[in-house]
């Protein structure tokens, strides 16, 4: 409706290719020695191969999913975004080719310049919508049908955003708002359109008969006006949902989920791979021999606590914790009884692991595994998922994703339960919806904020486990 989607995606790609092509062979072309850059073949059959790859790339990231205008922020973020699964393919591919003419500096300034070049591109390219959409000359007038709830609220998205747009006024059964903004009835829906010259009607009118709407349509085409309809789900439905097309048929996802694309699973799980590798390697090939020797020594009874709990899709798994209480505790897994900073069956060890979190550390094995990912909702045990349904009745909702070694919940603070009923009643419900939130918002972008603000909570001394 503001700007020409298929028209502006194409300019992108286009421009991207280009862009990335010169990119490719710049880094090339000083990365390498002349005589091999101009004796080697290799520029022509890696080419292909890196502009397929930014396809790729650019579907996963959906990096052209966004016509509006956008700040510079979520800009730099979009493209580093991009180019780092850009990157991240690159690498992939020419270790499976064992090409070792591409050297790590080629990796860094392709990287460099292919950041550079695309974010100024994009720049400029909001900076041409933009003044596009602000220039009075070419802006097409809108009118709204329905000057109820509904019209109010898309009115006011209209006045919020840079658009295209005009707003004339609102067309209405009868007149409900103030003078300057109320063109007439639908009565006179033809002659309001002619004599206002109006390209855009928005029907905003929930209760508007079908026999009533096919004739308002039939005016609009004999005139050329573009029609818009805006439905009224939300008397239906009260949370976040979207809108697809099966064909022609349009499909309404309640509560969509976007890890049920594969594409997104196959991101999220090679980031948790790569991440979990990452850290045994740097961090973890040490420390859990040093906490393993020093629990042993400290106390009587296994090292790990390993302990069922509720997973992706409903399915049990075991999970992986160090023992942080005495081995009598530490035998009862189905009791429900929660653990407080002062609890006598944490031994001394395990107060410190707790309040340092390096209690989880063995999940990153459930991680490898498959059973959890870096980022989700935390996995009850079995005996306090059952409490949980009897107070929370969408609980299953968390189960759409694969549980986390932490979660949106978590760095707001909602860990573990309380001994009030009541409170600890009205502390599952939020820690619930803060799960089915993050499940229904997920993005890249929220997974590494929730990573740096657990880092950055456990740094601080600010995120205490349970």
């Amino acid at each position: 409706m503001v700007v020409n989607k298929k028209s502006l995606k194409s300019l992108r790609l286009i421009t991207d290719f280009l862009f990335l092509n010169i990119c490719f062979l710049l880094a090339a072309f000083i990365a390498q020695p002349i005589e091999l850059f101009f004796t080697k073949n290799f520029h022509i059959f890696l080419l292909p191969v890196i502009n397929i790859l930014w396809f790729v790339s650019a579907s996963i990231t959906k990096m052209h999913r966004e016509v509006y205008t956008q700040s510079i922020a979520s800009l730099i973020f979009k493209v580093v975004k991009n180019v780092f699964v850009q990157i991240v393919f690159t690498i992939i591919f020419l270790f499976f080719i064992k090409e070792d003419l591409f050297t790590r500096n080629f990796i860094v300034l392709f990287g460099l310049f292919l950041t550079i070049i695309i974010f100024l591109k994009e720049l400029v390219l909001n900076k041409i919508i933009t003044s596009q959409l602000k220039n009075k000359v070419n802006r097409r007038k809108l009118a709204i049908v329905g000057s109820g709830e509904l019209g109010q609220k898309f009115k006011s998205l209209i006045d919020k955003n840079i658009t295209s747009y005009n707003f004339e006024g609102f067309i209405d059964e009868e007149q409900n708002i103030s003078n300057s903004n109320y063109l007439g009835s639908l009565n006179n829906f033809e002659k309001i359109i002619t004599e206002t010259g109006i390209r855009d009607v928005v029907f905003a009118m929930p209760l508007l008969k079908s026999d009533r709407l096919k004739n308002l349509l039939r005016v609009a085409d004999k005139h050329a006006v573009q029609v818009s309809i805006v439905p009224d789900y939300m008397q239906f439905v009260s949370n976040k949902f979207q809108i697809d097309l099966f064909e022609n048929f349009p499909i309404i996802t309640v509560r969509p989920n976007p890890l049920d694309e594969l594409q997104w699973r196959f991101v999220k799980r090679s980031i948790d791979i790569a991440v979990s590798i990452f850290t045994f390697l740097i961090l973890l090939w040490w420390l859990i021999p040093l906490i393993s020797i020093i629990i042993k020594i400290t106390s009587r009874g296994n090292i790990f606590f390993i302990q069922d709990r509720v997973g992706k899709n409903n399915k049990y798994f075991r999970c992986y914790k160090f023992r942080t209480m005495t081995i009598e505790a530490s035998s009862n897994t189905s009791s429900t009884q929660p653990v407080t900073t002062t609890d006598s069956r944490i031994t001394k060890i395990g107060m410190l692991l707790r309040k340092s979190n390096l209690d989880e550390i063995p999940q990153f094995i459930n991680v490898l595994n498959g059973t959890m990912s870096l980022v989700g909702p935390r996995p009850h045990a079995i005996p306090f998922e059952e409490n949980y349904t009897e107070m929370v009745e969408e609980i299953k909702l968390r189960h759409r994703v694969k549980p986390g070694i932490t979660g949106w919940a978590q760095i707001h603070g909602l860990r573990g339960d309380v001994f009030d009923f009541e409170e600890n009643k009205k502390r599952t419900q939020k820690r619930i919806d803060y799960d089915i939130w993050y499940i229904e918002n997920w993005s890249l972008k929220l997974d590494l904020q929730i990573i740096i603000e657990t880092f950055l909570q456990i740094i601080l001394g600010k995120n205490k486990g349970n």
